[in-house]
């Protein structure tokens, strides 16, 4: 473990006569893999995918903890979240655990960029502080927009069927009345192609942070209308389906919170119209990098900051270590790269976003990064890798004690330990079993895979 030093103006660029390429950073918050792109056949994802044209889809890219703020910082810190040391969604990593950190939007800044942020990049709590800063990085940023669309005023008409919960977790939906530019993405949308518009003659960083389809799931109408309900199926679920697992491993007891069926796919029915809803806002955004003729110069990366479970092993949303939770959605469009419309079956994590634009812009930066360049894969989708896997961790409370669950993830195994073994472990063959239904780790026929992948995950990069 280690603080990162910075030395600031030890920011150096290569010698490049040619003007560096802008950077459009896109996130959307609580979205899954649930994509056109990514093979699903019932959502629509129009604009996502056209991004996926352009650039290289990383079919199998992970995130380093299944919840908002530790995931985010991580990614923009490039640092692993045992060396952040964020792990909730209060702690602020500039003013509690790691003053000195350079940024990703930082290293832009330093160099020269106009960086801007509109929406959510670092972490701040959907719905209750929309319209404010959050937990965001004033170092990070010249200028800082944050949207408040009509989503935050209707929130009385919720249906919800989680009424105990906040609505930060809470299964609750609305088909809302009005057009998108009513809405927080909508006008996120607007702002963010308005400073495209003032800034597209100079170098620039934009993050752009919609927050939908994060919970409460709210789109208009016509949205809803894309998913009628006799589309929408439940995942299969065996009876016996969470008996071979930890105990601390689920984060929703019981099983789909004992909700009705029926109820359980309204739900998805509303996620996946807040998935479509963002998918249109981006559109916009597509569009106003082709008109004002940014195509051939900036550089656009698209994530979802952690994955989304709906209804597998009986879970929704996220904090826990499965592969719906874990997987995430991630684009990185580069002009002029030759791994630009194909996708990419390489296991990548969100600390190699940071090395790889840093590479891609030519700068040299006083970090240790956790991860490593992307750009070999963007070149050649199916280049060799050495990364021995991905490493996600998660928190929970165990015998009055806070525990920590990890897990790696290699191009074959997920092997996870809770409390470094003490409260559990698993083990699943993504060969023979993707959706993580069988756990091996008792087999004694896994002793030596076990071991192995033991020393990979108590030992990451």
């Amino acid at each position: 473990m280690f603080l990162v030093a910075i030395a600031f103006g030890a920011v150096a660029r290569a010698a490049d006569a040619k003007r560096p390429m802008n950077v459009l950073f896109i996130a959307s918050d609580d979205l899954n893999n649930d994509l056109g792109c990514y093979g699903h056949k019932l959502v629509k994802s129009p604009n996502i995918d056209r991004l996926a044209a352009r650039g290289v889809t990383f079919n199998r890219a992970y995130c380093q903890f299944p919840l908002c703020s530790p995931s985010r910082v991580s990614l923009m810190t490039g640092l692993r979240p045992d060396t952040t040391k964020i792990y909730n969604l209060q702690t602020n990593f500039r003013t509690q655990t790691i003053p000195d950190a350079l940024t990703l939007a930082q290293m832009y800044r330093q160099n020269g960029f106009y960086v801007a942020r509109v929406g959510k990049i670092f972490h701040y709590g959907v719905p209750g502080q929309i319209g404010t800063n959050g937990l965001d990085d004033p170092k990070s940023w010249d200028q800082v927009i944050n949207p408040r669309g009509r989503d935050k005023d209707d929130e009385d008409k919720l249906t919800n069927l989680n009424p105990k919960r906040g609505l930060g977790s809470a299964l609750a939906w609305l088909a809302a009345e009005g057009t998108d530019d009513d809405e927080t993405d909508g006008i996120a949308a607007k702002r963010a192609i308005e400073l495209l518009e003032q800034h597209k003659d100079k170098p620039f960083f934009l993050g752009v942070g919609f927050f939908r389809p994060h919970c409460p799931y709210i789109a208009p109408k016509k949205y809803f209308d894309l998913y009628p309900l006799d589309q929408i199926k439940l995942p299969e679920q065996r009876p016996d389906d969470l008996k071979d697992v930890p105990a601390v491993a689920p984060f929703v007891k019981p099983a789909n919170w004992g909700l009705k069926e029926e109820d359980l796919r309204k739900a998805i029915q509303a996620y996946y119209a807040s998935v479509s809803y963002m998918d249109a806002q981006l559109g916009r955004l597509l569009d106003a990098v082709d008109r004002l003729g940014l195509v051939e110069n900036t550089i656009i990366v698209f994530w979802g900051d952690h994955g989304y479970a709906l209804g597998e092993h009986g879970q929704w949303m996220k904090m826990a270590l499965f592969e719906e939770q874990t997987r995430v959605p991630l684009i990185v469009a580069v002009p002029g790269m030759k791994g630009n419309g194909k996708s990419s079956d390489r296991i990548v994590e969100f600390v190699d976003l940071y090395p790889t634009l840093s590479d891609l812009s030519g700068y040299k930066v006083p970090v240790k990064f956790a991860g490593m360049s992307l750009k070999p894969l963007l070149e050649d989708p199916t280049a060799q890798w050495n990364k021995p896997g991905a490493y996600t961790q998660v928190t929970r409370t165990a015998n009055k004690k806070q525990i920590m669950g990890k897990t790696i993830r290699t191009e074959r195994w997920r092997y996870t330990e809770w409390d470094e073994g003490r409260l559990g472990v698993e083990l699943y063959d993504h060969e023979s079993d993707p959706a993580e239904n069988t756990n091996l780790a008792e087999k004694p026929d896994m002793k030596g895979t076990i071991e192995q992948l033991k020393q990979l995950l108590h030992n990451p990069p």
